[in-house]
C-alpha cells in the first residue's frame, strides 16, 4: 500500500483522472441529475417561469464568474503561484497518490476557512451573497457565483503552494472540492446513512447552509468533509424545514441584478458609514456590523 501511494506519477495520469472527476462529471452526473430535478419539479407542479429564469440567471452568473476566473488563472497560476512556488515554498513535493490525497484534503480544509471568511467579513459576503440569494435549491444554484468569488480564495490557496504542492495540482484539487459540492445542491436526496452524514458533507448538510432560517445562518461551511464543521463548532443538522435564500431577498431573475446586487448593497452601506476608518473596517468586519449599531445580514 505504501509503495502504491509513493509511486511517482506523470502529469498525463493526473490530468486524466482529474479530467474524468472534474470536467466530465458535468456530462455523466450533473446535467442528467438536473434534468431529473426538472422532471421532479414538473411532477410536484413547481416548475414555473420563475424557477426557469432563475436557473438561466445562475448559468449566466457562472459565465461572468468563469471569465473573471480565466483572467485570474492566467495571472495568479501562471505568474503569481509559480513565482511563490519557485521562490518561497518548502521543497517541492513529488507527484504521487500520497501527495494528491494530501493536497485534496488540505484544499478541502482551506476551503472551509475560505468559505467561513466569505460569510463573516463584509466584502466576502458582498460577493458570496449571490450564491445564497436564490429562493430555489437545485444543481443550477451551484453555478450561481458572485464577481469576486474567484479572487478572495487566492489568499487560502497560496499556503498550499508554499507547502511545496505544485500550483496546478492545487488548482485541480480546489476544482475537485467545488465539483463535489455541486452534487450537494439538491432536494432529491434526503438524509443518508449516519456514518456518511457524520463524516461527509451531504445534501442535507448543504441545504442547511443555504437556509435563511435564523438558526441556519453561517453553518456547515464544509466542502467535502463535514468533520471540519463538527470540530470547529459550526455544524447544524437539518431539522426545521429549510427556507432558501437570504434575509434581504433580491426578488429578481435579472442576471445583472443577481450578479451585482451584493456589491451594490455593500457600496450603499459604505455611503451610510461616516469616517474613512469605519469605511475600511466595513470590508473586514462581519456583514451585519455598523458603527454604534447593527444592520441585519
Amino acid at each position: 500500500m505504501i509503495e502504491l501511494l509513493s509511486k511517482r506519477l506523470e502529469w498525463a495520469d493526473i490530468n486524466h483522472w482529474f479530467y474524468i472527476l472534474n470536467e466530465l462529471s458535468f456530462v455523466y452526473i450533473i446535467l442528467p441529475f438536473f434534468i431529473l430535478e426538472l422532471i421532479r419539479y414538473a411532477v410536484l407542479r413547481r416548475l414555473d417561469i420563475n424557477l426557469i429564469l432563475d436557473s438561466v440567471a445562475n448559468v449566466i452568473t457562472f459565465g461572468a464568474f468563469f471569465l473573471i476566473e480565466i483572467f485570474l488563472g492566467i495571472l495568479a497560476v501562471t505568474k503569481g503561484y509559480f513565482w511563490i512556488y519557485e521562490n518561497f515554498s518548502l521543497p517541492h513535493l513529488e507527484l504521487n497518490w500520497a501527495t494528491i490525497v494530501c493536497c485534496v484534503l488540505l484544499a478541502d480544509f482551506a476551503y472551509y476557512w475560505e468559505h467561513r471568511m466569505m460569510h463573516r467579513i463584509g466584502i466576502g459576503w458582498a460577493t458570496h451573497t449571490v450564491h445564497h440569494s436564490s429562493p430555489h435549491f437545485n444543481m443550477s444554484v451551484a453555478y450561481r457565483f458572485g464577481p469576486l468569488d474567484a479572487i478572495l480564495p487566492i489568499l487560502f490557496s497560496l499556503p498550499l503552494v508554499m507547502l511545496g504542492f505544485h500550483p496546478v495540482l492545487v488548482l485541480l484539487s480546489e476544482v475537485f472540492v467545488q465539483v463535489f459540492q455541486t452534487l450537494l445542491h439538491t432536494e432529491v436526496i434526503g438524509k443518508l446513512t449516519k456514518p456518511v452524514e457524520y463524516i461527509f458533507n451531504t445534501p442535507s448538510h448543504h441545504r442547511v447552509h443555504h437556509g435563511s432560517n435564523r438558526q441556519y445562518w453561517d453553518k456547515n461551511y464544509a466542502g467535502i468533509l463535514i468533520i471540519w464543521d463538527r470540530m470547529l463548532g459550526t455544524f447544524e443538522p437539518e431539522v426545521e424545514k429549510v427556507i432558501y435564500g437570504i434575509s434581504m431577498p433580491v426578488n429578481s431573475v435579472n442576471p445583472i441584478n443577481v450578479f451585482l446586487h451584493g456589491l451594490f448593497r455593500f457600496f450603499k452601506k459604505l455611503k451610510e458609514i461616516e469616517g474613512l476608518s469605519n469605511k475600511l473596517l466595513a470590508f473586514v468586519k462581519p456583514p451585519e456590523w455598523m458603527p454604534n449599531q447593527q444592520m441585519e445580514k
